[in-house]
């Protein structure tokens, strides 16, 4: 390596952990290099563990942030400069200045009173360093401008990611995300939506589990069941509050679940839909059958799940009976068009981060005009039509979902949406298709969870 001269300040990078520029003291009194960082936390399997912590990287200033993760060398008792001992956590990183990069160690602490972000101990100042400690800033500058640019995005490494999965199923669809995820270097931990109960505060929004605080989550994968859509949305919103990036938001999956309010969302946007028609009183049940039209008609419950509550009614008088029986249950229900001509067939698009990454044709089982894969449906791949593509993507986009399966109807006016669906299983499609969907959602996260420019304040 070419000789560099250091002064007692610097400015150097940490390009592994996403910190393109930062101004280090060197401390030629210190042995091992210290990085000062908040919110650290310890995360992944006990014989590898990783470290995720928070850095500010300019001095003074909170609104520029980087979390960053590596894997833990070594916890060590330091003393610093005013005899405080106390317990830090080692990683090993990468060290550039001037063009030149070699490996440094570098202890973790979160102590606000320090000045710089960095001090550069003696390991990390190798044999072809000299220093003037008169002197600063010696080596090429560099600026924090990077961190409210375009920039900061393309420096982030592919880091290991905490990623917590709410789900209440052990079955195909989270044992892909947990398989998949560990696959790539994150660890993914799986939380039961029931047991999560919320601190709400202003100050600090917390979510707590088994007695405990969840720690800090890069992302979130929801996969709650209907039955518990109020409080699994309530926990969401929670996680929205601290601000961890979640795959499908609360206001999405709320709007979704509920089939009325589903619909009036499609017709907001003018996305095609089977006729559907609503009423709250057993004197409107004519006109409600009117409002659709002819029988057949299908008579669906507001909060129907793998085709449940969904009935066929092949004539008027049958209709009515249907009608007469939900309202007697007291349930929620809507009256919708009997599209014939899909002739008991149906369009899957799963939508991820706004591309149809996929489509299948499902069939209902021989005599159930139901295609769900649940009910004894088939499916197999299917080549969908550019007005069947943008209706799946305007749907998705409509609920704000990041992960959707839209499920279309063939009809003679074009594709019509029967419901979007935020929490679509994997199986049937990863199998039908043969391709790596929950890789395709990692992209997603991976993607999402790089920092962001920061907008520069004004003086």
């Amino acid at each position: 390596m070419d000789s560099l001269h250091f002064g007692w300040e610097e400015w150097i990078g940490l390009p592994e952990l996403g910190l393109p520029a930062l101004k280090a003291k060197i401390d030629t009194g210190a042995r091992t290099s210290a990085l000062h960082a908040h919110d650290i936390e310890v995360f992944g399997p006990a014989a590898k563990p990783k470290v995720r912590f928070n850095v500010y990287p300019v001095a003074g200033q909170t609104q520029v942030q980087v979390t960053c993760s590596a894997e833990i060398k070594d916890r060590r008792e330091v003393t610093s400069s005013n005899g405080e001992s106390e317990l830090r956590y080692v990683i090993e990183t990468t060290l550039e200045v001037a063009g030149q990069s070699w490996p440094i160690e570098v202890t973790l602490t979160d102590r606000s009173g320090m000045t710089s972000r960095m001090l550069l101990g003696r390991q990390a100042l190798q044999d072809h360093i000299s220093i003037t400690a008169t002197e600063k800033r010696l080596q090429p500058d560099l600026s924090y401008d990077v961190y409210h640019s375009a920039a900061v995005r393309r420096a982030a490494p592919q880091r290991a990611l905490r990623i917590a999965v709410l789900s209440r199923e052990d079955n195909y669809s989270t044992r892909r995300l947990v398989e998949v995820g560990e696959a790539r270097g994150h660890t993914v931990e799986v939380i039961d939506t029931t047991r999560c109960y919320m601190a709400i505060n202003t100050m600090a929004p917390e979510v707590h589990y088994d007695g405990k605080r969840l720690p800090r989550y890069d992302a979130i994968v929801p996969r709650i069941g209907a039955s518990i859509t109020p409080y699994g949305t309530a926990v969401i919103r929670q996680f929205e509050t601290i601000g961890t990036y979640c795959v499908n938001g609360s206001a999405g999956i709320t709007a979704s679940r509920d089939k009325l309010h589903a619909h009036q969302v499609l017709a907001s946007k003018r996305i095609g839909m089977p006729t559907t028609a609503f009423a709250a009183s057993p004197k409107d049940t004519g006109n409600l059958i009117g409002l659709v039209g002819a029988a057949p008609l299908i008579v669906k419950l507001l909060e129907s799940t793998q085709g449940k509550g969904v009935v066929l009614a092949e004539t008027k008088k049958a209709a009515e009976s249907v009608i007469d029986a939900f309202r007697g249950l007291r349930a929620n229900f809507l009256v919708q068009q009997f599209v014939k001509e899909a002739a008991g067939e149906d369009i899957r698009c799963l939508v991820i981060d706004g591309k149809v990454v996929a489509s299948m044709k499902r069939t209902g089982a021989e005599g159930d005009f139901r295609s769900n894969l649940h009910r004894g449906g088939s499916a197999k791949t299917v080549r969908i039509t550019k007005e069947e593509r943008d209706t799946a993507l305007r749907a998705a986009r409509a609920f704000g979902l990041g992960k959707a399966g839209v499920d279309l109807l063939r009809s003679e006016n074009g594709p019509k949406v029967l419901e979007v669906n935020s929490s679509p299983g994997f199986e049937g499609i990863e199998k039908a298709t043969g391709k790596d969907i929950v890789g395709m959602l990692y992209d997603m996260i991976e993607a999402r969870v790089k920092p962001q420019p920061v907008r520069k304040r004004k003086g």
